[in-house]
């Protein structure tokens, strides 16, 4: 007869908690050999310890419930493989951002004042396609990236070429109350064809301070703080979105440390036209 032992013995063999035993039980994750129907005490198996063991590593490394038991469940070893690497993916990815944030905070803390200049730039109407909605904040790099990457791909397809560089106008309310208008877009010198979320506007004319943003988008806040000082400083600021422009993003290189993205704070009429062709500082999504 297989030898069983009780939830409390198994706990100590696995080092996984009786709690957890009873909730792996709960989910479908990891069942008792056999459970006694007069008192209901749970009995494992000890052939289920290195099961067990499997499951303690998975949720070491943050794995979710439905994962791993997908992986228990499934014969097909590419499947179960592919799970895994999905998994190890996702932390690589994790374990990248972590040290971009440790980086960015060292950086603040030896170097707490940005020293960028600032430019004041008028710009004109101009004819675009964009992409406009009204969007989460924690949905907006995931939507910058789709409208972004979709008018690209509208322009690659009928063979134009931008007349500027990428740009975003971002509503107050997204700053303020979390949700609120985004668009994207690219400037065309001609006339294009609406298809599927693109369609054809005229950007108003707009003043504004400019600072750069070198890199990818990790600390862009900073700018964000160091334009906002400048403006209040020097009494400038008006109603209005933000805008942002995207020189350099992805589409033009997958080196985040070559990005540049320019943020463009609405201010009070002051200067002349800007110089044609002339460009300013620049920070970049992507795009």
């Amino acid at each position: 007869m297989t030898e069983l032992l009780s939830i409390g013995d198994f706990a100590r063999a696995t080092h996984l908690s009786v709690k957890a035993l009873r909730h792996y039980h709960e989910q479908g994750l990891l069942e008792p050999a056999r459970i006694d129907r007069a008192s209901g005490y749970r009995r494992y198996a000890l052939a289920q310890i290195p099961t067990a063991q499997i499951i303690r590593r998975f949720r070491d490394l943050g794995m979710p419930l439905d994962d791993i038991r997908a992986v228990l469940h499934t014969s097909d070893l590419a499947a179960r493989n592919e799970l895994i690497g999905g998994h190890l993916r996702r932390l690589e990815r994790e374990l990248a951002s972590t040290r971009d944030a440790v980086a960015s905070l060292r950086d603040l803390i030896e170097h707490p004042e940005v020293v960028a200049p600032v430019e004041h730039r008028r710009l004109p109407a101009r004819r675009a396609a964009a992409v406009t909605a009204d969007v989460d904040v924690a949905d907006i790099d995931a939507w910058y990236h789709g409208a972004l990457g979709e008018l690209y791909a509208l322009l690659d397809t009928v063979r134009a070429v931008p007349s500027g560089p990428a740009g975003g106008i971002y509503a107050d309310e997204l700053f303020s109350l979390e949700r609120g208008s985004a668009t994207v877009y690219l400037p065309v010198a001609a006339g294009l064809r609406p298809a599927g979320r693109v369609r054809l506007t005229e950007l108003p004319p707009v003043e504004l301070a400019v600072i750069l943003h070198e890199g990818p988008e990790q600390g862009v806040d900073r700018a964000y703080g160091a334009l906002a000082d400048y403006v209040g400083r020097h009494a400038l600021a008006v109603d209005g979105p933000i805008h942002e422009f995207y020189p350099v993003n992805r589409h033009h290189t997958a080196d985040q440390a070559r990005w540049r993205t320019e943020i463009g704070w609405p201010i009070f009429a002051t200067a002349a036209p800007a110089e044609p062709g002339r460009r300013g500082t620049g920070r970049g999504r992507e795009g």
